[in-house]
């Protein structure tokens, strides 16, 4: 990672200056064979205003969203994280993210996932089997009109064996239609049985500041071989799965007000923090927040600073053992 002199409430962090950094600060790290920025994009929110994946959400405009989308790659983000079941009523991310981006920069990684789906009125379905995943992946190529897929996760539900499924995804590797293989929502029994199969780039699961401490296991597991580990809901605090935002701990707030930074800017850092293999893919439709989120990328945390959100983070276990590193 490269070196960066850290801020202090002397130096604050702003959106509206021409200082805000760019998202290499944090470093990079090869994926596959790609070469990305650690601070990355997250589409989800993109295709509708408030809750994702409400069927009755009123879709966001497409013109903000393409906007978005477009400064994040001014940015330096080159690494969007996307999927065909992120829809509302009129917008899906994939087709906003070729809207915005096609023809697509050689640097742009584009990772999504299948394994679920949804119907036209946005209700869940049954997760996909092995016979179901190429419609699914070929429904992303078109979407994002591509030829292949950087990237493809198999989003998991439950703990049996995922063989049979990221078998198939494998199968469309050595068809040309997929470069690299990752999972979702996975525990280290399915990182076993994955890599029997072929090579895994990265995992992508829930994970943050106080949200599943019992990931740092699988975490660290991923970076002494070589995975990348990729966090979602890390921006939102406990009960952000559900879609509860509760408010932020004293010591979030206190380390964020040394710094002249929000709490989620604090979060993001502390992720980032986790290791030099953990990708950051905060999302928003909000291009204030989006610039917010890839100036934490510059943020440097104390190791004082970091001790106190470990702790909060993983109350009850050892200091040794707290930290990924």
């Amino acid at each position: 990672m490269t070196s960066q002199t850290p801020m202090t409430s002397q130096t604050p962090m702003s959106s509206e200056t021409p200082r805000t950094p760019a998202a290499g600060a944090a470093g990079t790290w090869t994926l596959g064979d790609r070469e990305v920025n650690r601070l990355g994009f997250g589409a989800m929110r993109l295709p509708q205003d408030g809750a994702a994946f409400d069927p009755d959400a009123t879709p966001g405009d497409r013109d903000r969203a393409v906007g978005v989308l477009r400064r994040a790659v001014e940015l330096g983000v080159n690494h969007i994280d996307t999927a065909a079941f992120y829809f509302s009523r009129l917008r899906s991310a994939n087709e906003l993210i070729n809207r915005a981006l096609a023809p697509y920069a050689d640097d742009l990684v584009i990772t999504t996932k299948v394994g679920p789906g949804r119907d036209l009125s946005g209700r869940w379905l049954p997760h996909a089997g092995p016979e179901q995943l190429r419609g699914q992946v070929e429904e992303n190529l078109r979407q994002l009109g591509r030829d292949h897929l950087d990237v493809v996760n198999l989003r998991v539900v439950g703990t049996g064996s995922i063989a049979e499924r990221f078998g198939a995804l494998a199968r469309l590797r050595e068809a040309g239609l997929i470069r690299h293989l990752g999972i979702s929502n996975v525990t280290a029994a399915h990182l076993d049985e994955a890599r029997a199969i072929a090579p895994v780039v990265c995992v992508q699961n829930p994970y943050g500041l106080g949200i599943r401490p019992e990931q740092d296991e699988l975490l660290r597991t991923c970076g002494e071989l070589g995975i990348a580990f990729v966090p979602f809901y890390s921006i939102a605090g406990p009960g952000g799965e559900t879609g509860v935002v509760a408010p932020d701990p004293q010591e979030v707030r206190a380390v964020a007000r040394a710094h002249g930074v929000s709490p989620v800017q604090v979060r993001i850092a502390w992720t980032l923090h986790r290791g030099p293999h953990v990708l950051s893919i905060p999302g928003t439709g909000n291009p204030d927040h989006l610039a917010a989120n890839v100036a934490a990328a510059a943020l440097r945390l104390s190791p004082a600073e970091l001790s106190l959100l470990d702790r909060l983070h993983a109350p009850h276990t050892p200091a040794q053992a707290r930290s990924p590193k």
